[in-house]
């Protein structure tokens, strides 16, 4: 009897396909704890991103709620950095030996706890105002904080849920996964562990040693402190801008931020990277891409030095008693022969506007001396010191709050902010591909530490700093201090409009022009390495060649 065949050995017989079912491919599960993941970091993402961004929106109001400086808030707001510095380090270490998605739901509430602290002195704290009459209300700055720790709080809790480890693509449906990973992850614990502090010091110096002095990352990091630097302080300081040059109320002006430009720059860094995808785009060509973008951008914002409206009129301030236009920081300004009897305040603002365009800084100071109404709609009568061509009755009355900007001012603003748009569209487009050089230009077993000292000198050099210098500069404009309820100088109530246009788009262009420089030298630099590499590689394409030739049997011919 013959023996069987191999294909008849490896046939099952009826009973085999009977007994034994046969294995499926697994299925790509609609809600796998890899897409859970995905979708839950991205939430946590954008939860981080509202509480920062809002943190920004609520500066002008942080200010005159508690009669704070420009450079003071601006630290209040890079101490946000601040604290991430101080778990950088501690998250960096234990992050691959705990439980990761854990780690981020503790993170997300600790986000959260730190938002509901941010809000919570408003029920500590010298001030209840009536939004229909004071001209400081600042209204409920406060609220958007707990909203935004209520959101943390929810984008914290899936995390608690998902395993240590996730499973690879295509993985999702073994169920073996768990445990085999579990095993895996068993067996490397006690080896890590045993991995000292001093062997891991051994290999962290010598590779920052040598990513330091890598030429090419070393400018590109100059360049990008400069940047953001420059980007942080307009981003603090914007709406703030848009207040006190265009007379734009702070909730407007941040609705116009975030209904204008936020969209905007999410489309345009979409397309950056789409751009990057489809035309397969070099690191040279994408350097090159990115310093186009950011330079025309940086071109059209130089146009925003002469969208601008002129200072507002405030009698003693920024004119005369009589009209006459005049930049005064002087007290005794304030005081004038209409108003001398009135023992006025100097330190009061509860701005009221006349009929002639001019703004005072009081009732009193205006020489006003009976009023009827009552909130909003009150109006002060008999004020000697308002100008009128006549003494018509009626016509030395004054209401409340300051004059409203002129047709001029709102042109100008309406270009400002369709330049403003399409610069940040252009800007955005190259921000993937900008991304890009860092991880492309530095060798792989450098590239988590290129990427993790990036984000550090970002944040200690351009993120802290940043707001507090350019706050400091802004001060520098005051033309009138607040004075606190406990003595000292609280926030400033009036700028010199002009001048803070000049100082604050000034540092802004000048930071971002400088950081040019380095990225022009960084495109030189990638330049002459990869045509460095492309003349090896061709040397050794050659060679390779030659040797094939040469190691080739040579044809015998008879005889």
């Amino acid at each position: 009897m013959s023996e069987p065949t191999v294909e008849e050995k490896c046939k099952p017989t009826s009973q085999q396909d009977l007994c034994i079912p046969r294995k499926k491919a697994p299925k790509d599960p609609c809600c796998s704890s890899l897409k859970i993941f995905i979708v839950a970091l991205s939430f946590a993402y954008f939860s981080k991103t509202l509480s920062g961004t809002y943190m920004k929106s609520a500066i002008t109001q942080i200010e005159r709620r508690f009669d704070l400086s420009s450079s003071v808030v601006g630290l209040i707001d890079g101490s946000f950095e601040m604290g991430n510095l101080l778990f950088l380090a501690v998250v960096s270490h234990f992050g691959a030996r705990l439980h990761r998605p854990r780690l981020i739901g503790m993170g997300c509430f600790l986000m959260a706890i730190g938002s509901a602290l941010t809000g919570l002195p408003h029920f500590f704290m010298r001030l209840w105002l009536s939004f229909s009459f004071d001209a400081r209300w600042v209204g409920a700055w406060w609220l958007g904080f707990f909203v935004s720790s209520a959101i943390l709080v929810l984008a914290g809790v899936p995390f608690w849920f998902l395993p240590r480890s996730l499973p690879r693509q295509g993985e999702e449906g073994n169920e073996n996964f768990n445990v085999d990973q579990g095993n895996k992850e068993q067996s490397v614990l006690p080896n890590t562990h045993s991995v000292k502090l001093a062997n891991i010091a051994k290999g962290f110096l010598p590779s920052l040693k040598r990513l330091l002095c890598t030429p090419a990352y070393f400018l590109l990091l100059c360049g990008i402190v400069l940047k953001f630097s420059s980007f942080i302080g307009l981003l603090t300081f914007k709406a703030k801008y848009m207040e006190q040059q265009f007379g734009q109320s702070a909730s407007r002006a941040n609705f116009l931020i975030s209904v204008l430009i936020l969209p905007v720059v999410a489309v345009g860094i979409f397309l950056g990277g789409l751009l990057m995808k489809r035309y397969k785009l070099s690191v040279v060509a994408g350097a090159q891409l990115s310093f186009i973008t950011s330079f025309t951008a940086f071109l059209l914002l130089l146009f925003h030095f002469s969208t601008k409206c002129d200072n507002l009129p405030v009698a003693g301030l920024t004119v005369s008693y009589n009209g006459t236009p005049e930049i005064s920081h002087d007290e005794h300004s304030l005081m004038s022969q209409c108003n001398q009897d009135c023992s006025c305040s100097t330190s009061e603002w509860d701005p009221v506007c006349s009929d002639s365009g001019i703004t005072y800084m009081s009732p009193c100071l205006a020489g006003c001396t009976t009023f009827t109404g009552k909130g909003k709609n009150t109006v002060f009568h008999n004020c000697s010191c308002v100008l009128t061509p006549s003494p018509v009755e009626g016509s030395r009355s004054v209401s409340l709050g300051q004059c409203p900007r002129g047709p001029r001012c709102t042109r100008s603003f309406t270009s400002y902010m369709a330049v403003t748009v399409l610069s940040s569209f252009i800007n955005s487009l190259g921000t993937t591909p900008g991304y890009m050089i860092t991880i492309r230009c530095i060798t792989p077993e450098l590239k988590s530490l290129a990427l993790g000292i990036q984000t550090l000198v970002m944040r200690t050099l351009g993120g802290i700093p940043a707001p507090v210098y350019f706050g400091a500069l802004i001060d520098s404009t005051c033309l009138k201090w607040g004075i606190r309820s406990c003595g000292g100088r609280g926030a400033c109530r009036m700028y010199d409009s002009n001048m803070y246009r000049v100082i604050f788009l000034s540092l802004t262009t000048c930071l971002s022009g400088c950081s040019y420089f380095f990225i022009i030298a960084v495109i030189v630099l990638l330049r002459k390495q990869f045509r460095k590499e492309e003349v090896k590689a061709l040397q050794q394409t050659a060679s390779k060649q030659n040797e094939t030739k040469l190691q080739s049997p040579e044809m015998c011919h008879p005889d």
